[in-house]
């Protein structure tokens, strides 16, 4: 195995970690709210556990407001309630088989604690990028020590190796920086 086999065999899971940062950084909610924030809300139902999503239809009537139009007026209690287990920090507002949710403008100190929220996170997909980094390099020295990568070889998959991590690294930072702009208004 060549280190572009080795490098090519890590790309995969590091697009799954950009793709997860994206789905955390969803969540975080900054002044604008968004479906993400309760699609995947987990509600008991008539014995059985549902997402949100599954229960109606999800939309954003304006960036402070989210609208869940519910297939069945009786799963209004079940919602409201699992959507107050889940802390979002929202307003909510009932009419028949709707809910409204309404988001209070950020304090300072909200926006303080949302930015250290997306740095731990942004952090913690770094920690695993370089786990999968030492991995990958672990791998290109193995393959040197039993001879299937030549010397200089092992070089330039350490080159092609840091070039790759760079590039999603940088991927992660500018979703963070644009989350960050969000939620400093």
């Amino acid at each position: 195995m060549d280190y572009n086999e080795i490098i090519e065999k890590i790309k995969p899971d590091l697009q799954n970690l950009v793709n997860y940062f994206k789905e955390e950084v969803l969540k975080i909610r900054a002044g604008r709210l968004s479906p993400s924030l309760v699609e995947d809300i987990k509600v008991e139902c008539f014995g059985s556990v549902m997402s949100v999503k599954q229960l109606g239809a999800i939309s954003t009537p304006s960036f402070r407001e989210i609208l869940i139009q519910l297939w069945d007026k009786s799963y209004v209690e079940q919602v409201v309630r699992a959507i107050e287990k889940a802390n979002l920090g929202v307003g909510i507002r009932i009419e028949e088989n709707n809910i409204y949710l309404s988001a209070p403008p950020l304090t300072e100190e909200q926006r303080k604690n949302l930015i250290r929220v997306l740095n731990q996170k942004k952090e913690q997909v770094f920690q695993s990028i370089r786990k999968i980094r030492d991995k990958a390099w672990k791998e290109i020295q193995e393959g040197f020590q039993r001879g299937e990568i030549r010397e200089d070889d092992k070089y330039k998959g350490k080159d092609k190796l840091e070039e790759v991590i760079k590039e999603y690294r940088q991927k992660i930072e500018e979703i963070s920086e644009r989350k960050r702009e969000e939620i400093e208004g």
